[in-house]
């Protein structure tokens, strides 16, 4: 089959990536023991948050964001909630400029999303919460949405919308799915801040991939029509519905879900896991400790 031949494919010509890989975790580890402790992680005052590469990450498990989110009231202005993870951070710390910088400090709270990361930035002096959006998703419909609540989602197919629809009974789900390359077109990112203002809900579900949706929710809350919170959440539906199936338990507690995705999908993710993904090692190498820029 063409996917399995993919797969031994990839695995093969990941290896010398794997094997560099391996060798940054263990210079890491040895790097660590020479030092002795971590330094405290850079601590903001008023926000708990802690700071990696400049970038905010409050100090919040998936239990502590839910809470703060079930807590909410439903008619304060418009806010969003990102989940910053290794692609964002490369993002962030290489390309991005002060604008999409900005966006990710605006929003109302920041969570890691990542197992490795974490662990990447613990190595630093960073200890950081973990706060998946996958995870505080599922926990929100399971724990704090009810079937009658309203839910407004931009992004995802059709498909995946009824899935959310049929899985938790939801009887008032509005969705809009915007077009290809609908960031770089200023009507189309219109009709999506037109549709999330008419159909007002506690909750928005943005899954448009990073960094559209983290700029149409900064747009959103800049045009002070709407209320509710949004979740940034990227794929995170498709993995609450079962649409994509996501990595064991096993695999998650030992830092692999990356891993089980690239094998569920190895066209389409190949180059993020394989060749992008591993200069994380070298920009937090080159960080100083505790996590602040120079």
């Amino acid at each position: 089959m063409d996917i399995e031949r993919d797969r031994k494919a990839i695995i093969a010509s990941s290896m010398p990536v794997f094997a560099s890989a391996t060798l940054a975790l263990l210079c890491g580890v040895l790097c660590a023991a020479s030092e002795g402790a971590p330094q405290l992680p850079m601590s903001d005052p008023n926000t708990g948050a802690q700071r990696l590469l400049n970038i905010r990450f409050d100090s919040l498990d998936t239990a502590g964001a839910v809470a703060r989110l079930a807590g909410r009231d439903p008619a304060a202005p418009f806010a969003y909630v990102v989940t910053p993870n290794v692609d964002d951070v490369l993002r962030l710390a290489e390309r991005a400029g002060p604008e999409l910088r900005a966006i990710y400090e605006r929003a109302w709270l920041s969570t890691c999303d990542s197992r490795v990361l974490r662990m990447l930035a613990g190595w630093r002096g960073v200890r950081l919460g973990l706060a998946p959006g996958s995870d505080i998703a599922a926990r929100l419909f399971d724990e704090v949405i009810g079937p009658d609540d309203p839910i407004t989602m931009v992004g995802g197919t059709d498909a995946v919308a009824a899935a959310l629809r049929d899985r938790y009974r939801l009887t008032r789900l509005a969705h809009h799915n915007p077009p290809m390359g609908f960031i770089d077109n200023p009507a189309a990112v219109q009709e999506c801040e037109d549709f999330v203002a008419a159909n007002p809900a506690r909750f928005v579900l943005l899954c448009l991939g990073s960094p559209r949706q983290q700029i149409l929710a900064a747009r959103i809350a800049a045009s002070g029509r709407s209320t509710g919170v949004a979740l940034c959440i990227g794929a995170a539906v498709e993995f609450v519905t079962g649409v994509k199936k996501r990595a064991p338990l096993w695999m998650q507690d030992l830092n692999l879900e990356w891993l089980h995705r690239l094998l569920s999908e190895p066209r389409r993710l190949w180059r993020r896991y394989l060749v992008e993904a591993p200069r994380i090692f070298l920009v937090l190498w080159r960080a100083p400790k505790g996590g602040t820029t120079p």
